[in-house]
């Protein structure tokens, strides 16, 4: 399964904020969206920043209290932000989330910002193509 195949079913774009944006601005955005991740770009999408995730907010809020939220976006971000593209393996992006310990991957084509994929669509995408395989041998073994 590519990448491409687990966007063409999420729905809604990609949300971005921008890096003098507070902390506190961004929690609202997150929880208005339902969402775990903003992508930081000055220049709505047309390039990346970072990444502001609800764990760097955590680990900050944790670590210095509520005065964390009035922090700007970019200082808590995570600057150096790993991406795919539509073609890539579904499975080699999983693994490479799971060994960076991140759950969230921007998409581009070419240079331009079209999705993320969290650490959960990709599994939910790869759980369904298992059950349709699961499916066809079992049809298979049935004789249809």
């Amino acid at each position: 399964m590519l990448v491409q195949h687990i966007l063409s079913g999420k729905q809604g774009g990609v949300e971005t904020i921008t890096s003098d944006a507070s902390v506190n601005e961004a929690t609202k955005v997150l929880s208005r969206r339902k969402i775990g991740a903003l992508i930081v770009s000055d220049d709505e999408g047309k390039s990346i920043r970072g990444i502001l995730s609800e764990r760097d907010i955590v680990r900050e809020v944790g670590a210095r209290g509520a005065a964390a939220l009035s922090d700007s976006v970019m200082d808590i971000m995570t600057a150096k932000v790993q991406s795919c593209k539509t073609d890539d393996n579904a499975v080699e992006v999983l693994a490479r989330m799971t060994s960076g310990r991140f759950r969230h991957m921007p998409v581009l084509d070419g240079e331009a910002l079209i999705g993320v994929v969290s650490i959960g669509d990709v599994v939910k995408a790869r759980l369904g193509e298992v059950e349709n395989e699961n499916s066809a041998l079992a049809d298979m073994i049935r004789g249809y």
